[in-house]
């Protein structure tokens, strides 16, 4: 006879812990469920509708945007449930909060951030493929998610860059404005729709920009906002690998929120260093996050962070050569690595109002 060891006693459920569970799952449901509520108020207009407008009933929201008052009372219901649209139950009226405005209805506010809400449906399109490699390994570039990713994540760095880029994070660097201002070199690395390329070749019209980035749609659109914005003729956009862009003796290098998206962000970096002018600047923009992953338990961006690079950064590192997947979430200890490995010797962190969530390196040789 063969003796067993006794079956573990497990403890019963505490119902308080089971409601406080069912609780915070339930409260993620509906937060979950205010996405396509944003992206119709987006795409319908009706923020833009009520932004600035006072007051309104569904009747008079619904002839603004020129839309059905039914499926309008519907909607605005839904979004003043979900905290976004004030009501007053006496006049029966709904009204859009100046402050909410500036997050919801204007693409050129510096807290824009309706942007992201379209690409919501991108990602969750993806996430049969990206299972699939969490049993395969691999991933999948940028582009292979559809075009709509690409174009939300434009629209919402735009007002960072606008209020960030050109305003603040390139004259945090000591004598560059001054150098652009005199005609310099400028690449950018990674460029997506070339926003960043675009904005700071309208600041600073001495000098020159040529931007480069992997995915051939990308760099055609890129090319036709620089035509649009009337500064093609200072820029240029090709289609390469962050190792592989082109030219040499640049002033200033643009690494923005792409080096975790590489397979080999070392190599891509010595590539940087070699291209360089005498005296020339790397500029690394990268998320927020901390250097333990106990301390992004207190950084409200985290919670997004950790998601798309689950569902798009570490997917499109993970399909490059090098695969080193360095995630989004990397940290400022594990850049600095990074960047040290690749042959620079000074970095110097840029502390920048108009970046709360990102960091911003200063890199030289």
């Amino acid at each position: 006879m063969t003796l067993t060891e006794p079956a573990a006693v497990r403890p019963a459920p505490d119902p308080a812990r089971i409601e406080q569970a069912v609780g915070t799952v339930f409260t993620e449901l509906g937060v979950f469920l205010s996405a396509p509520m944003l992206a119709l108020g987006d795409r319908l207009g009706l923020f833009k509708a009520m932004a600035g407008a006072g007051p309104l009933t569904t009747a008079e929201l619904a002839a603004r945007a020129g839309l059905v008052e039914r499926y309008v009372r519907e909607w605005v219901r839904a979004v003043t449930v979900g905290g976004y649209v004030g009501y007053d139950a006496v006049s029966d009226t709904y009204e859009l909060s100046p402050e909410m405005a500036m997050v919801l209805a204007d693409d050129d506010s510096p807290v824009a951030l309706i942007g992201v809400i379209p690409s919501l449906v991108d990602l969750w399109n993806a996430l049969p493929t990206v299972a699939g490699f969490f049993r395969t390994g691999g991933g999948q570039g940028w582009s292979d998610l559809g075009p709509g990713l690409a174009a939300a994540q434009a629209r919402f760095t735009r007002p960072q860059f606008v209020h960030g880029l050109v305003g603040e994070w390139i004259p945090a660097i000591d004598g560059m404005a001054e150098r652009l201002a005199a005609g310099a070199r400028v690449a950018d690395v990674g460029v997506g729709l070339g926003v960043s390329t675009v904005l700071a070749a309208q600041a600073w019209p001495a000098s020159t920009f040529v931007g480069s980035d992997p995915d051939a749609d990308a760099v055609v659109t890129a090319r036709r906002g620089a035509i649009s914005a009337d500064v093609a003729g200072r820029t240029q956009f090709v289609v390469a690998e962050a190792a592989g862009h082109p030219g040499d003796g640049y002033d200033l290098v643009l690494v923005l929120d792409c080096l975790h998206d590489m397979g080999d962000p070392v190599a891509a970096l010595r590539h940087v260093r070699e291209i360089l002018a005498p005296g020339g600047v790397l500029l690394v923009a990268e998320p927020l996050a901390g250097d333990r992953f106990a301390d992004d338990l207190a950084n409200p961006y985290a919670r997004i962070g950790y998601a798309i690079s689950t569902l798009a950064c570490l997917p499109s590192s993970l399909s490059q050569p090098g695969a080193l997947g360095l995630g989004a979430m990397a940290g400022e200890a594990r850049l600095r690595e990074v960047i040290a490995e690749a042959g620079f010797g000074t970095v110097r962190r840029i502390e920048a109002p108009s970046a709360p969530f990102t960091i911003l390196l200063e890199v030289r040789p």
